[in-house]
């Protein structure tokens, strides 16, 4: 679990933390370099949820060493689908990251929202969902490595 104190905010105590894959975790399908590192680490804190329409068939396999539940979508409606997990999963107790629109939803109703502009970019809407924007998946996660990095940009 990883708990994160904003003055003036009831503490979040995030025990799933639910990923996108491309655009977020990966470019054109390939894992970014560091990012198994940096999600191995964290999956001794919380538990690791990736979640993906997996645009180019490579999800599992880029996955296969990181201690994480990958989730493929079938089908259309997307971002509800990505909604309807992390509502499983308690939206409270989640942190979401990710980039597409189809992640949005997901970005608006976790306890914090990262959208993260890559390579691949960010849409607006996921942007406009968001609490956190970082320009960089590896700055996402090494906010959840060092929760106190929360309280700078979060606090009113």
């Amino acid at each position: 679990m990883i708990i994160i104190e904003i003055p003036g905010n009831k503490p979040i105590q995030a025990e799933h933390v639910v990923l996108d894959y491309n655009g977020t975790l990966a470019i054109d399908g390939v894992l970014i370099p560091e990012v198994k590192e940096k999600l191995n680490v964290l999956a001794d804190r919380i538990n690791i949820h990736v979640i993906t329409a997996d645009t180019f068939g490579k999800a599992q396999e880029n996955l296969k060493e990181i201690r994480c539940e990958c989730s493929v979508l079938i089908g259309d409606n997307q971002p509800w689908q990505k909604l309807q997990y992390i509502t499983k999963l308690g939206k409270q107790k989640v942190i979401a990251i990710g980039n597409g629109s189809n992640d949005a939803l997901m970005l608006k109703n976790a306890s914090i929202g990262i959208a993260v502009i890559q390579k691949e970019g960010a849409s607006i809407n996921s942007v406009l969902n968001a609490d956190i924007v970082c320009t960089d998946i590896i700055d996402a996660l090494d906010l959840l490595i060092n929760p106190l990095r929360f309280v700078a940009t979060l606090r009113n």
